[in-house]
């Protein structure tokens, strides 16, 4: 839907649509979704990993992600299982539903984030938070892919719709909109991008050039970023 011209165009188009901002004084990320200063990644995070499985979806195993009328149809969708280092130092299963041409892409792309130690905090399908509501999975600092929403403000579809963009790590790498309001709400520690905490994202860091060198779009370097997004037209 989108092309590389379009999504400079329009700056902020990958984040949930929010009320207008009020003013934000001194919001610490909650403690639950907070990750761990200082992660350790574990010796056996370069080891072999067993491979990663990809299986069809159905609309009912969606959930509330998907509803007739978005612009991709379950059978264009797969789920990936695939391993990753999380704060914790250690290995872990998440799932992601993308679209069934970037699934390659997506394999290869969270092997190499897995082979050298890059934390993911966690990785679940959007159906798991109520409503499918993106807010919600940013704020638990939760990595996922498709979710059946336009891009706010507009009747345009988000790449998310697609399931042709990720949002990795979103807590830590939040969504910023010209006006000054950020997303999500609970990410004002991380708006300070010279911090170099595990698993935020900086232009030709490794894992930003393990989506880019594959031909994916880094929202941080539009002019109003958006750190955790990535996307594949």
């Amino acid at each position: 839907m989108m092309t590389v011209g379009l999504a400079a165009a329009v700056t902020l188009v990958q984040c949930s649509p929010a009320t207008p901002p009020r003013a934000v004084t001194s919001p610490p990320p909650s403690s639950s979704a907070t990750p761990s200063p200082n992660p350790t990644p574990s010796s056996t995070a370069a080891a072999q990993a067993p491979p990663a499985a990809v299986q069809p979806v159905t609309a009912a195993e969606l959930g509330t992600t998907w509803q007739p009328g978005c612009p991709v149809e379950p059978d264009q969708l797969r789920r990936v299982d695939i391993d990753y280092v999380s704060f914790d130092g250690q290995t872990h299963r998440g799932q992601l539903v993308v679209n069934e041409a970037l699934v390659t892409d997506v394999i290869a792309i969270f092997e190499q984030l897995r082979q050298i130690g890059y934390p993911v905090d966690k990785m679940q399908t959007v159906d798991h938070y109520s409503d499918a509501d993106d807010e919600l999975s940013m704020e638990d600092n939760n990595t996922s892919a498709f979710n059946c929403r336009q891009i706010p403000g507009t009747t345009e579809w988000s790449p998310h719709a697609y399931g042709r963009a990720i949002d990795i790590n979103p807590l830590i790498n939040p969504c910023l909109y010209v006006t000054g309001y950020f997303e999500p709400r609970n990410a004002a520690a991380y708006l300070d991008r010279s911090r170099t905490d595990p698993g935020l994202i900086h232009t030709g860091d490794p894992a930003e050039r393990a989506f880019s060198d594959r031909g994916w779009q880094w929202g941080g370097g539009w002019k109003t970023p958006d750190y955790q997004h990535f996307e594949r037209m």
